[in-house]
């Protein structure tokens, strides 16, 4: 139907390979990179990249095509979804706003990560006690030794005596 094409146009598709370039240029100018580092970090991840690829791929006329080893390659390096690499880019952010994002993203799972981590220590922490009651003493010390913070010291030995972080 005519009045389902923007003027002059054509209908623009959800996903794309042109949806994917444009998503490399914005992911790749929210982390920083350049075009030589990005190539270097596909490479590393099991394709051969150089830099002239990716400035193809970005802007080139007419585009460099993108093969689906390369669009998985580009979804692991920039640790999308590959339905999201290939979706078009949120429009009303800017670099900036997507970059504080990134980082609270990053941060988020970075934070999560060692939430787990701890709570896997202090279980296994209090495993140990329950097996070698008379340890408990000595570890609870070795916190306050190792944190130098009574309270925080305190904190962790609450977390170990009821057997888990969360």
């Amino acid at each position: 139907m005519a009045g389902d094409r923007p003027e002059g146009g054509e209908v623009p598709l959800l996903y794309s390979e042109g949806n994917v370039a444009a998503r490399v240029a914005l992911e790749r100018e929210v982390r920083g990179w350049s075009t030589t580092e990005l190539a270097e970090r596909v490479t590393r991840a099991g394709i051969k990249m150089n830099q002239t690829a990716v400035w193809r791929i970005e802007n080139g006329t007419p585009r460099r095509r993108i093969n689906l080893d390369e669009a998985l390659a580009f979804s692991r390096v920039f640790e999308l979804p590959l339905e999201e690499l290939m979706s078009p880019p949120l429009e009303g952010l800017d670099i900036a706003s997507r970059r504080l994002v990134q980082e609270a993203v990053e941060a988020f799972y970075e934070t999560r990560d060692a939430r787990d981590r701890l709570h896997h220590a202090v279980v296994a922490i209090a495993d140990h006690i329950k097996a070698h009651p008379d340890s408990s003493r000595a570890i609870h010390e070795q916190c306050l030794r190792l944190m130098g913070d009574e309270r925080d010291a305190r904190t962790l030995s609450n977390d170990i005596a009821d057997g888990g972080h969360y």
